[in-house]
């Protein structure tokens, strides 16, 4: 099958502009799916979005597979797929779809992805189980990709005890705050080259934790707000040498755990280490995205470590586009899809 036959397609969200560009720049026909509210924004990039696939709501997108086979189509996910269509849907896909979705399990479950980081022989926060006795500060997140809605911040057990009376999630995982700098770190595994691979660097804008960390301490008695961790920014790093060297060795680690744990093919194409780094320098994983993260949308246009390995710009869009294309002319396509 000809690159030129291939069509890309992702849902309008998230990352969708990057990996459509980068799939237009390496030769592949593309088309977004998009609910009525998105149809304006994406009518603005005809330039390298063939095909705007409009449907009334997300729900309505298992209507499309059939037309979307006829069409040799490569679904590309992103974040907002398990967040929009669940996990069920997105496993029952019979389009072809780039990445292992057995990795979904493992992502979505926080105990799961514990154990994985685990036994990696990574450092992960000190998780507190049912019955254990809170004596610092925690952080309780729900399950799932949400962009960090359905997390908070409890100082010790009274608070958490009473916050939890009124939280609405059903799965959660609470575990110790640490303090320091929080970094997500970019990769990319290529199962042709078995390599792993830099892309880029952030740090996200969180509402409204970070605008509320502009307001001196002794202001923010009585204002009575709760702090949130809900994603509506990335801001580009760029980071030390050194703390370099110890993410790209833990993602090795990462990817070799996951050909292990989820077998046969593990983990492979675009993925994010969640980290922080404390003032000792030492760095804990918090959370994996096993997918393209919205913090690549910084480098649209390349990063300062992909313009390490590459002529060109080469955003992680164009990086999933330009893994397809040499599996097809490997002729090894099926090691990239499920």
């Amino acid at each position: 099958m000809g690159i030129k036959n291939i069509t890309i397609v992702t849902l309008g969200s998230h990352s969708a502009l990057q990996i459509l560009k980068g799939a237009k720049d390496e030769g592949f026909k593309t088309a977004v799916v998009a609910t009525p509210d998105r149809l304006a924004l994406y009518s603005l990039y005809k330039n390298f979005i063939d095909e705007i696939i409009e449907i009334p709501s997300w729900k309505d997108f298992p209507k499309l597979e059939k037309d979307l086979i006829k069409r040799n189509s490569i679904i590309i996910p992103h974040g907002s797929f398990v967040a929009y269509l669940g996990m069920d849907e997105n496993k029952k896909m019979k389009v072809p779809y780039f990445g292992n979705k057995l990795v979904l399990d493992w992502e979505e479950n926080r105990k799961m992805q514990r154990e994985w980081m685990e036994k990696s022989g990574i450092k992960v926060p000190h998780r507190f189980k049912k019955g254990d006795k809170i004596d610092r500060q925690v952080i309780v997140k729900s399950y799932g990709a949400a962009g960090g809605k359905g997390y908070f911040v409890a100082r010790n057990q009274k608070e958490l005890d009473a916050r939890l009376k009124t939280f609405e999630e059903e799965r959660f995982i609470v575990q110790e705050y640490v303090i320091g700098v929080p970094v997500y770190f970019h990769f990319f595994y290529s199962p042709l080259t078995k390599k792993v691979e830099l892309m880029s660097v952030d740090k996200r804008y969180e509402t409204n934790v970070d605008s509320l960390g502009r307001i001196p301490a002794k202001n923010q008695r009585g204002l009575n707000i709760e702090p949130s961790f809900e994603v509506v920014a990335n801001i580009p790093m760029a980071v030390r040498e050194s703390l370099i060297a110890d993410a790209v060795e833990m993602a090795d680690r990462v990817i070799k755990t996951s050909q292990k744990l989820i077998s046969p093919k593990g983990l492979f194409g675009p993925f994010c280490l969640e980290t922080i780094i404390t003032s000792t320098e030492e760095v804990y994983i918090i959370e994996i995205s096993a997918r393209i993260v919205a913090g690549t949308n910084c480098f649209i246009n390349g990063s300062p470590y992909t313009y390490l390995n590459y002529d060109e710009p080469m955003s992680t869009g164009r990086r999933i586009a330009r893994e397809i294309k040499n599996a097809i002319k490997k002729n090894r396509l099926k090691e990239v899809l499920d």
